[in-house]
């Protein structure tokens, strides 16, 4: 009999201890900011434009204001998940939830960006990009008061559903997405160039409370829009930048 009084509290015990495990591993890290980028690799970006894309989120995570801005924060941390989308059939997570704590582990996710290896694909699919990018933060393993998405492109919807259906559902359930649209004045594979493509990103990408667009006149002004538009967005206020040089 005491040997099975004996058995079952160590049962009871274990069970305990398992419980409070499970429970510490199912709290979620509190962040300032869960925030996904999303990132159009679809085939009416080149090479050149790929390169000073890319190179623009590298430098920008690293930049000394977005830093401050990081550490500035009530847990001084943010969360960052970084995806690459153009069709439908393309919606990839290139680097996936990562603490930003430190310039030392920027730099290691700059790093870790600028290693990884870049597809480009057909087709455009805003929405299906906000639909991957939304997904990102279920499970994530953290909580924030902000989940923001931080879309940018070169092109409007071609391919999936219309971006603004899923802006609508992701708004609805707290999620701030901002935009950062490329615009480009060339032709695109013959058609000519988007002039109105900060209209289409202001009226159908962008929503939820403080939502705003910075918009790059082009990929040599990329960079720069970048760092102005992560500062705004991890500090959740605006900030004032110089005019680029002439």
């Amino acid at each position: 009999m005491k040997r099975r009084t004996a058995l079952l509290g160590s049962l009871a015990a274990a069970t305990a201890a398992s419980s409070i495990t499970t429970a510490t591993r199912a709290a979620d890290l509190p962040v300032d900011l869960q925030l996904v980028l999303a990132v159009d690799v679809s085939r009416s970006i080149d090479e050149v434009e790929a390169e000073l894309q890319r190179r623009g989120y590298t430098e920008a995570m690293t930049n000394e204001r977005v830093i401050d801005a990081i550490l500035a924060g009530e847990n001084r941390r943010i969360a960052v998940c970084y995806t690459e989308w153009a069709g439908t059939h393309y919606q990839q997570v290139v680097i996936d939830w990562t603490v930003i704590d430190s310039p030392a582990v920027a730099r290691g996710f700059a790093e870790k960006l600028s290693e990884a290896p870049r597809q480009s694909q057909s087709w455009t699919a805003v929405g299906a990009a906000l639909a991957h990018a939304g997904q990102r933060f279920e499970n994530s393993g953290f909580s924030s008061r902000r989940r923001v998405i931080d879309i940018s492109g070169d092109g409007r919807t071609n391919d999936g559903p219309p971006a603004e259906l899923v802006r609508d559902r992701l708004v609805a359930q707290g999620v701030v997405i901002n935009g950062l649209p490329v615009m480009m004045n060339r032709t695109n594979f013959g058609r000519p160039p988007d002039l109105t493509l900060d209209k289409y990103y202001e009226e159908n990408v962008i929503g939820g409370p403080g939502s705003f667009m910075i918009v790059a006149d082009n990929f040599e002004h990329f960079g720069r829009a970048v760092r102005t538009k992560l500062v705004r967005e991890i500090s959740g206020r605006d900030v004032v930048t110089p005019p680029a040089p002439a």
